[in-house]
């Protein structure tokens, strides 16, 4: 069985581009329809009920548009929002945490694991919770990381800005001894060569959004509803409520694709 219709990707901006980036490569037949909250990000120091609001609202643009399955491609997002979109929706839903945790177990040797994400997703204590569930043996330490999202949104990953914050901010995990850290925020993957060189080569970097692909594989494969390689990839769009122009660029950078159509809108569904 064959099913042509798009997997939707949300996410609070760019951070998202992330997992998208993991889905291009290992489900090349797959459409994908991508909605980036730019106007509003970052996610992590709303409130709750505001951010549950917010990512009602880009669930809502992508299920009119008809997509078969929902990745919620933010932390942020996952931690407060997920169980009710999940409950409500028809279509399967996925979050980018419990993956994340599940690679994290299986890569720590000596049960220390790191987790930096936004002021709310360390807040929710969703990581710990989850690590803590599959191996109560763990020291899980968290660490909010409130500059990263604007470092990236702002397309300073690569700058001596970057450097400096992304040191500065790391500082409390330089005694705590863990070999693995999960990267609990999907914008963080694009600092990912400074975030590694300060933390040091020993250190297992944990990228929760490349993890959720292989959980989407599997769903499509569990649900029947792949795409075949007869048909093929036709689709990939991504919408952003902020400037055009500025998610143009950063996807294009991330991504590597030559074409990309982006477009700027509002969550009514109206072009800006």
């Amino acid at each position: 069985m064959t099913d042509k219709r798009p997997i939707g990707f949300i996410d609070s901006g760019v951070g998202g581009l992330t997992v998208v980036k993991e889905a291009l490569k290992q489900l090349p037949n797959e459409n994908i329809l991508y909605v980036g909250d730019t106007a509003r990000c970052p996610y992590g120091p709303r409130p709750a009920e505001q951010v549950i609001a917010y990512t009602w609202e880009m669930t809502n643009y992508l299920v009119e548009k008809g997509i078969k399955m929902l990745v919620i491609a933010c932390n942020t997002a996952t931690a407060v929002a997920l169980e009710e979109i999940k409950a409500t929706l028809s279509i399967p839903v996925i979050g980018v945490i419990l993956p994340g945790t599940r690679a994290a177990v299986k890569q720590t040797k000596n049960h220390r694991v790191g987790v930096i994400g936004t002021i709310g997703t360390v807040k929710s204590a969703a990581y710990e919770t989850a690590l803590l569930d599959k191996a109560p043996e763990l020291k899980v330490t968290s660490l909010a990381c409130p500059k990263f999202v604007s470092v990236v949104e702002s397309k300073e990953y690569r700058s001596s800005v970057a450097k400096k914050i992304v040191a500065q901010t790391l500082l409390p995990l330089e005694l705590k001894g863990i070999d693995t850290l999960i990267l609990g925020c999907t914008h963080y993957p694009l600092l990912r060569p400074i975030i590694q060189n300060v933390m040091g080569d020993k250190v297992m970097l944990i990228d929760s959004g490349a993890e959720t692909i292989g959980e989407v594989s599997m769903l499509l494969d569990y649900f029947e509803i792949s795409n075949s390689p007869q048909n093929g990839r036709t689709l990939c769009q991504f919408y952003t409520t902020g400037s055009a122009k500025m998610f143009h660029e950063i996807a294009q950078d991330w991504l590597g694709l030559k074409e990309l159509i982006v477009e700027s809108i509002d969550l009514g569904g109206k072009e800006q």
